[in-house]
């Protein structure tokens, strides 16, 4: 793939597409009691809604979710392509599993009135979607009717939770910590000198992936072969970055990762014989 702020959009764009093909995810939230959090971490399956780019996340009334986020916020969505069965057997039996995305971030629960407005855009989405399908033409439909469309069809599956058999809690998920970080040209040029000191990888560019407590999954961008033209093919490879020691909470991490940058650019500064700080003349 080329060069150039397209192809970081490219892989923004995929992910984007995969969150919104899907319906349903697993939700992991950090087990907690009366004393506070733990360390265990709790795993279930929910359905969520994309509404402007951010994920609602309908969790049952009685799900253990609703405990711990009382207690602790933090949270992480994963989420997969969503495949027909056939299909997904075949890449199972090829060891290749699908894409997957994984946000880590806040679930900050919705007042009254911000659920209704949730559930009233999911409703407006899927009566949207159902005039859409109506629309098709016979090209379209015929394929649809040889397909197990029911199974993969968000709408369908997304349905039950306007029913009013089963209470849910909805919550908004915010993505802050990863998306803080690339956000932040600083941040980016501090992941692209720990790929150099801490993984003798020299790159372009770099992307948080994902977050976990033992460390960081980078998309780092490599300098590819010279074209024709004379431009440079660029390449976006996943790198994995260990924290020294492992962070039970956001702030251990972000007190891990300042630590990280000075000690990463000091030793650039040695190795290069540059100053820490810049003069100003």
């Amino acid at each position: 793939m080329k060069g150039g702020r397209t192809t970081v959009l490219t892989f923004a764009e995929k992910c984007k597409n995969i969150l919104a093909s899907n319906w349903q995810g697993n939700l992991n939230t950090v087990k907690a009691d009366a004393k506070g959090s733990k360390d265990e971490i709790y795993s279930s399956k929910v359905k969520y809604f994309v509404k402007k780019g951010r994920p609602y996340i309908w969790v049952p009334h009685d799900d253990l979710h609703n405990v711990n986020t009382v207690i602790d916020e933090r949270g992480s969505l994963a989420v997969t392509s969503p495949l027909p069965g056939s299909l997904a057997n075949l890449l199972q039996s090829l060891k290749k599993p699908p894409n997957r995305i994984a946000l880590v971030g806040e679930l900050i629960p919705l007042g009254d009135k911000k659920v209704k407005s949730a559930a009233e855009s999911l409703r407006e989405t899927l009566i949207s979607e159902g005039e859409a399908i109506k629309a098709f033409t016979y090209s379209v439909t015929g394929i649809l009717s040889s397909s197990d469309f029911r199974s993969t069809s968000r709408a369908e599956n997304l349905q039950e939770l306007l029913n009013e058999d089963q209470e849910y809690r909805i919550y908004k998920f915010n993505p802050s910590l990863i998306d803080g970080i690339n956000q932040s040209e600083a941040r980016r040029r501090a992941l692209m000198i720990f790929c150099a000191t801490y993984l003798n990888k020299y790159v372009k560019d770099a992307l948080v992936l994902s977050i976990d407590r033992k460390g960081i999954d980078v998309l780092g961008k490599f300098v590819g072969p010279m074209m024709d033209d004379g431009s440079h093919e660029y390449q976006w490879r996943e790198l994995r970055l260990l924290l020294k020691e492992e962070a039970p909470d956001v702030e251990t991490f972000c007190k891990q990762l300042v630590e990280m940058e000075e000690e990463a650019i000091k030793n650039v500064s040695s190795f290069s014989g540059l100053p820490l700080e810049p003069h100003v003349s």
